[in-house]
């Protein structure tokens, strides 16, 4: 018989106990490298960035305006969320409401574009057929709408459109007096409603050369006659002049005439 010694010395070196040992020790490995990967990212993270971040979205989610501008990693400015973009996704929000309950749908569009959010009016909402003068049911419209205008503090484009039907008229000798007759007019009655600052206002007419749809059909030119009020995005705002010293000039010195 063998002694309990000679058992122990003739037992497999890859036993039972061997095993667990062996699983054990891959699990302590690999929870330490998951420690040290984790204290690599950790050490990698822009703390302030990530603060300056934090911090901007808090402010736009409670409608402050946000610190300004933030810095990456190399130094870099990188801009701050800024408030302009949820305001105006608001006022598309309330827009939509306001044509939604007067059944304008159809009538009345407002889409964000790269330049900014922009209120489309087909013609018939604001005018009679090849006139600039705005209806009482207009002037009531853009009243609902410049009180929506009002705060904000970009600026307005006011851009008027008509179809290719030939107009030659007293008041209009083609497409371009009438597209932006309407557009002045409708520029002033934003002022006179509420008050907008004229500063903040320009109109502009484009006749018939840019139109949405081809001017093949009638369904068509409706669509291509209409009024856009752009609330211009404040990066754009540089392509608006700047109001000029002249301008203080004219109301210092009524001699001065346009």
């Amino acid at each position: 018989m063998l002694s309990r010694r000679n058992r122990r010395e003739t037992e497999p070196e890859g036993g039972p106990g061997m095993e667990r040992w062996l699983l054990t020790y891959s699990d302590m490995i690999t929870l330490l490298m998951i420690f040290f990967i984790m204290m690599y990212v950790i050490s990698n993270v822009n703390t302030e960035k990530f603060k300056a971040l934090a911090d901007n979205l808090s402010m736009v989610l409670r409608g402050a305006p946000p610190s300004g501008i933030m810095q990456d990693g190399s130094g870099s400015p990188v801009p701050a969320i800024t408030g302009e973009a949820a305001q105006m996704a608001e006022l598309e929000k309330e827009l939509k409401e306001f044509i939604s309950k007067e059944h304008l749908t159809g009538q009345i569009s407002v889409q964000m574009e790269e330049r900014g959010l922009v209120v489309s009016f087909q013609a018939t909402v604001l005018f009679d057929r090849g006139s600039a003068e705005l209806t009482p049911e207009a002037k009531r419209i853009i009243a609902v709408l410049s009180a929506k205008l009002k705060n904000m503090p970009n600026y307005l484009r006011v851009e008027g459109h008509t179809c290719n039907l030939p107009i030659n008229t007293p008041l209009f000798p083609s497409n371009w007096e009438l597209s932006t007759a309407r557009a002045t007019n409708v520029v002033e009655e934003l002022i006179a409603s509420s008050g907008i600052p004229a500063n903040r206002l320009s109109a502009t007419g484009y006749g018939e050369y840019r139109p949405l749809y081809p001017n093949d059909s009638e369904s068509n030119r409706q669509m291509n006659r209409r009024i856009d009020i752009l609330i211009l995005k404040t990066k754009y705002a540089q392509v608006e002049p700047e109001q000029g010293s002249n301008t203080e000039t004219n109301k210092e010195d009524p001699g001065v005439t346009n």
